[in-house]
Order: structure tokens, then C-alpha cells, then sequence
């Protein structure tokens, strides 16, 4: 019996601690998965302070909230006010029956106890009931102690003993703190593996997150992840759809990665799933919303989104092999959209832009012009403004800020109340938008209107109008000016123009540009892979490498390194040229010519082929399949153009030294794109 675990914290000229500990304490209420992947979330029942006296009924001050972040009302609200009921009787069970026995810190001294309701949720499905405690923070003493609870067979919480732990701030001298976390029963405990890792794992992974997030908390330049929904509903509805959909990764038929492409819709079909399920409640809606996803791609989330029974379709100005495959059941079209009068949808509910490049500014003013009812939903990728690529303006925000910051402006001078989350998503780019409710009555319309007319105008001409505040300021403080200024425009000068609202504006080309070398002759690659080769070789001739074959020491010539930029100097224009506009560059021709080049943090290197790993610790087993069957298919370039031959003998090097040694390929070749 005794601490799990000690870190030591220093806090420099005292800002950061005891705040940023009860901080960091609260990140691991609310968001445990963020230290323990193997838990969604958690569902926050009730919380609220309570009394260090015996007895006495739950304070007047002790609240229920949801364990979804939203307020309830009817049955939700209902079951809040029962955890609210049973967060009482459990404290005044737990005051009376449990005194904390050392190593614990007895609870104690002035003020009040504050105690939280929680319920881990696992991110896989789990075999039993989820796990429930009491969390009791003692901000005198510098505690926070977790009380696991099992519910008996009258559906009462109960504290089991095992796996009680605490994690305590302790001040040691000036600028010196420590974080512990000790459990009274280590012999006892009980690890399940996802809501209770090891006691290991306590005292070393998790202890170390809480120390660092202590005296490091840097306030994100995004939301909280989910924090428009219920974690514990996206939990259930994500695994409920990702069993659905498992087969479809095992007959992807797009070039695509099948895992991340699934999954990520999947993730993005729950979140809408629920977010219309809280709309249909809060405005009583009994029909299932309409959508029409612009810019659908492979299809999926349309697919998903049919089969909930959801009405909508999906438009992508070009098709996929995978729309084959869904049935007449998803409704998915091939056609190019032209924001104007003629793409507009007063009959649908939702847009959706997912990854909808240069159409993403436009969804909140299609959907703003299509009907007063019509909401949206974006999530932005790339960087497109009305009619290109986006500009930069503002050095002091990331790139991504700043264009999350735009297209929400763009929401808001449609007159929407924009409402930013964050997506549970394999992706960088995962921060969505929401026009959900109109900042204007439907009365203002005309006005509107001409505000927005007005504002594309200013991008296409001037590029002067930009956003310079965070998402949550009211509709007045995005429109800054703008309004103003339709008001004093003539009638003619804000009308739309007429059926394309605006003709510079440059949709996908169908036929999908291919960009990957690929359509470069091969004559030409193999020149330019062994002019860099030759460059790299003789940039310093002694630059060396010992080599052994069969017991025979030799020097194999590894030759320097250089930058992109000194490997492009000694090209000729004409090839930069040629590079940039078929391949997207040098460094793509580079990187795919693996056998010969790599590519690390800018600079170019002559592969060594002796420092490759083993492909099957490094690779999954279907890479390390495809690997042998394309062993020995393709010639050797250093046997055939290195000074020095191949630094492999012929048995141990993948490509083949000589004609005599090829193996014909077994690998069928997918498609690089449709014709």
C-alpha cells in the first residue's frame, strides 16, 4: 500500500499551478480517451458540491447535466434529475460507510467537496455494463479521488473497494510541486483492459499527461472534440454503423485506402445522424431530414445516410467505380454544380460539403438563396475561395484558422448563427461547420441577400473584406461593415447576376488530372532519375561506405546529400518545367522512384538498401504479400548504372540483377484512375 507514482513539477514564477492541475484533472473527467485510446469518452451524469458534514439530504447547489454536453428536456431531463437524486444518496452512503484510509488523503477543511457522476465509455463494443464512478475533488487538500461503483440487483450503486485510486498536488517549496497517485488496495486491483489499465499504467502513462498538462495548458485554437452532441449516443451509433459497414473495406474497389475512407464516413455519418436526431427533437419534427451532398465522391456517406432512411442524394461531377455497387437504394448523380440560380435546392433540408474543395465556400449561399429552412454542413479540406485558391491575409493564424475563419464568415453574412466541432476523424482537417439557425427573420430576406451579392463582389474584386474573429461572436461582428454598405447601394448594383453568380468560378475538371508521374514518357524519368543519381555520386567522390559480400570488404559509393533546391538548380528549365506541370514537381518524381532516391526533411539521398528494415516487422500482412509476389520483377538500377554495382548480393536484393534473374509479375494492376 502506497503511491503508485510520483512526478515532480516545477512551475516557474508560480502561474500555472494549483489552476492548471484541477485543469488538467478535468481533461481526464471529460475526455479520458485523450490518455487511454481504448475509451471513447466519457458520459458526465451529474456533478455539483456537497457537504463534508454527515447526513443531510443533496445540497441545493448539486446540478445534473447531461453525459451528452447539451441540456435536456422531457425524458432526458428526466434522467438528469434522477442522477441528480442518486448522486445525492450515493454521497451520503459514501461519507458515512467509507473513511479514506492512508495512503489516502481524508477529506477535510474549509469550503465544499465538489463530486462528479461519470460513465467511461469503451470505444469497442464491451462485453458488460459500462464503468460507472464517483469522483470526488477536494480542492483544500489538493485530491481528487476516483470510487468505482457496481449496481446491485435493485439497480443501486454500490462502491467497490478495488480499484479506489487518488491523484494528489502536493507543494513542495517555492517553485517545486509534485502529482502522485496512490491506490489503498494495489493487491487487489483489477485491470479489464479499458475503462482500469494496470496500475502501471496509472502511475507512469497517465501521471505523466497529468504533470505535463498542469503547467502547459495552451488554449486550443479549436473546440473540444464532439462538443455539439452526445459522446455516449456516438458511441453507441458509430459502432452500430461500423458493423454495418465492415464489409465494405474487404471489396473497396478505389485505389483509395479502404480503412480510412470507411471509417472516416462512417464517423461522419453517425455525427450527422445525431445532430438531426437533436434537430428533429428540439424543432419537433417527426420526418426524417432531406440532404443533397455536393461534391459526394466515392459515395459512402450518401450510401450510409439512404440506408438510415434519410432522403437525399449525392452530386459529384465525376463517378466512381464504387457507385456500382451500392444498388438503387443511394441515390448518386454525376453532374457539375455552377453556383447560380439554376443549382438551387428549396426542397432539401441539409447540404452537405464534405471535402468539397472549391465548392466549400459556396454551400452556406447556395443553402442560404435555396430556402429559409435549408441548413448546412461543411467540412473543409483544401483552400478554395469564390473562384480559386485562397489567399492568405492574416500571418499571425495558421493556414487553417484562417480559412476556417472564412468560410465562417461567409455563414454568417448568409445569416446564419455558424456553429463550430470538432470530428472524431482519421484526418487533420476535421474541424466542421454548421448553419443550423438563421441570425434574421424570414421577413429580411431581400436584404440578405443583397449583403451577400454584395460581400462575393468584394472577394472578386478587392479581396478586402476578411474575418479577424473567432467563431461564436454574434451575426453583427462577422458582417463588420457590411451591411452597412449594401444599405446604401442602389437596387441594381446588388442584384445577383444573373443565372451564374459568378462566371469566374472554375468547377473540377471531369477526366481527373493525373499528377504522379505517371503520364510522363519513360525515357524522360529514367533521364532525370540518373542525371540526380550522377549528381548526388559525384559531389564528393570520397564519400564511401564499407560494404561486405562473402567476406570480401569493398567500398560502395553512397554519395552526398542535397536539397531540392541545389538538385533543381542543375536541371535544365525546360525539365523543371515539364516536371511541375505533368508530375506537381521534382520531389514527386524523387519520392516515386523509391528504388534509387529518398526523400527526408527536404533533402535527397542515394538509398542504401543494406539500412532497410525486414518488411515483415515494418509492414502489414497484406503489404508484405504484395512485396513478395513483386519480388525480382523488376530490374536492379544500381546493378545496371551504380559505379559500384548493387550494395546487396543477387539473393538478398528485391529487384533483379540481370535478366537471367526476373520473375514474371503475379500482381494484377488496379486502374490509376476512369476513363
Amino acid at each position: 500500500m502506497g503511491p503508485v507514482g510520483t512526478a515532480a513539477v516545477r512551475d516557474p514564477g508560480g502561474a500555472a499551478l494549483p489552476h492548471g492541475f484541477w485543469a488538467a484533472v478535468r481533461v481526464w473527467l471529460e475526455k479520458p480517451q485523450v490518455a487511454n485510446r481504448r475509451l471513447c469518452g466519457a458520459a458526465v451524469q451529474a456533478e455539483g458540491t456537497v457537504p463534508l458534514g454527515e447526513g443531510g439530504e443533496a445540497p441545493p447547489s448539486l446540478t445534473a447535466v447531461r453525459g451528452d454536453g447539451g441540456g435536456g428536456v422531457g425524458q432526458e431531463g428526466r434522467a438528469a434529475a434522477a442522477g441528480s437524486a442518486e448522486l445525492g444518496r450515493l454521497w451520503r452512503e459514501v461519507r458515512g460507510l467509507l473513511p479514506l484510509l492512508p495512503p489516502l488523503t481524508p477529506w477535510g477543511g474549509p469550503g465544499e467537496l465538489r463530486a462528479v457522476l461519470r460513465t467511461l465509455l469503451p470505444r469497442g463494443r464491451s462485453a458488460g455494463p459500462p464503468a460507472t464512478e464517483l469522483v470526488v475533488q477536494d480542492v483544500y487538500n489538493g485530491t481528487v479521488t476516483f470510487l468505482p461503483l457496481e449496481e446491485n440487483s435493485e439497480g443501486k450503486y454500490l462502491v467497490k473497494k478495488c480499484n479506489i485510486y487518488q491523484i494528489q498536488l502536493t507543494h513542495v517549496k517555492d517553485e517545486e510541486w509534485s502529482v502522485s497517485v496512490v491506490a489503498p488496495f494495489p493487491e487487489d486491483w483489477f485491470s479489464d483492459g479499458i475503462a482500469y489499465p494496470k496500475l502501471a499504467w496509472l502511475g507512469s502513462e497517465l501521471l505523466s499527461k497529468l504533470a505535463k498538462w498542469s503547467v502547459e495548458q495552451k488554449p486550443s485554437e479549436f473546440k473540444s472534440t464532439l462538443s455539439l452532441i452526445s459522446v455516449a449516443k456516438y458511441s453507441k451509433v458509430y459502432q452500430d454503423l461500423k458493423e454495418k459497414c465492415k464489409e465494405m473495406v474487404k471489396v473497396w474497389p478505389e485505389v483509395t485506402d479502404p480503412e480510412k475512407f470507411v471509417y472516416e464516413d462512417v464517423a461522419i455519418a453517425t455525427y450527422l445522424l445525431i445532430l438531426w436526431e437533436e434537430e428533429r427533437k428540439e424543432k419537433g419534427l417527426t420526418k426524417k431530414q432531406s440532404f443533397v451532398d455536393l461534391g459526394c465522391g466515392n459515395g459512402l456517406l450518401v450510401h450510409i445516410l439512404n440506408n438510415e432512411g434519410h432522403p437525399g442524394r449525392g452530386i459529384d461531377v465525376r463517378g466512381r467505380k464504387i457507385w456500382d455497387m451500392y444498388g438503387p437504394g443511394t441515390h448518386l448523380e454525376e453532374s457539375t454544380i455552377i453556383p447560380g440560380d439554376s443549382h438551387l435546392f428549396p426542397d432539401t433540408d441539409w447540404l452537405i460539403g464534405n471535402h468539397s474543395d472549391e465548392l466549400t465556400p459556396w454551400i452556406p449561399v447556395i443553402a442560404a438563396r435555396s430556402s429559409y429552412s435549408c441548413c448546412y454542413f461543411v467540412l473543409p479540406c483544401c483552400f478554395f475561395d469564390f473562384h480559386g485558391k485562397y489567399s492568405r491575409r492574416q500571418s499571425k493564424k495558421t493556414q487553417y484558422r484562417e480559412y476556417l475563419d472564412f468560410v465562417a464568415q461567409v455563414g454568417f453574412v448568409c445569416g446564419f448563427d455558424v456553429e463550430e466541432d470538432c470530428l472524431r476523424i482519421p484526418s487533420t482537417k476535421r474541424v466542421s461547420l454548421i448553419g443550423k439557425n438563421r441570425t434574421y427573420p424570414c421577413t429580411e430576406y431581400a436584404l440578405i441577400d443583397k449583403q451577400i451579392t454584395q460581400f462575393i463582389d468584394n472577394r472578386r474584386t478587392c479581396g478586402t473584406v476578411t474575418c479577424d474573429r473567432r467563431v461564436g461572436f454574434n451575426h453583427k461582428d462577422h458582417c463588420d461593415g457590411v451591411c452597412e454598405a449594401v444599405s446604401g447601394l442602389p437596387e441594381d448594383e446588388t442584384e445577383t447576376a444573373g443565372s451564374t453568380w459568378m462566371p469566374e468560378f472554375q468547377p473540377r475538371e471531369k477526366a481527373e488530372q493525373i499528377r504522379n508521374c505517371a503520364s510522363l514518357p519513360r525515357e524522360f524519368v529514367d533521364d532525370v532519375v540518373l542525371n540526380v543519381a550522377n549528381l548526388l555520386l559525384n559531389a564528393t567522390p570520397e564519400k564511401s561506405c564499407s560494404n561486405v559480400h562473402g567476406g570480401n570488404t569493398n567500398t560502395w559509393n553512397r554519395g552526398e546529400s542535397l536539397s531540392l533546391k541545389e538538385v533543381a538548380e542543375h536541371l535544365n528549365k525546360e525539365t523543371l518545367k515539364r516536371l511541375k506541370s505533368e508530375c506537381g514537381g521534382l520531389q514527386t518524381l524523387l519520392k516515386n522512384n523509391h528504388q534509387v532516391f529518398e526523400v527526408l526533411n527536404g533533402r535527397v539521398h542515394i538509398r542504401d538498401w543494406r539500412k532497410e528494415k525486414p518488411s515483415s516487422k515494418t509492414k502489414p500482412e497484406v503489404k508484405r504479400r504484395l512485396s513478395a509476389e513483386a519480388f525480382k520483377t523488376r530490374l536492379c538500377w544500381f546493378f545496371i548504372h551504380h559505379p559500384d554495382g548493387c550494395s546487396l548480393p543477387s539473393e538478398s536484393c528485391p529487384y533483379a540483377h540481370g535478366t537471367e534473374d526476373l520473375r514474371q509479375s503475379q500482381i494484377i494492376k488496379k486502374k490509376k484512375h476512369i476513363q
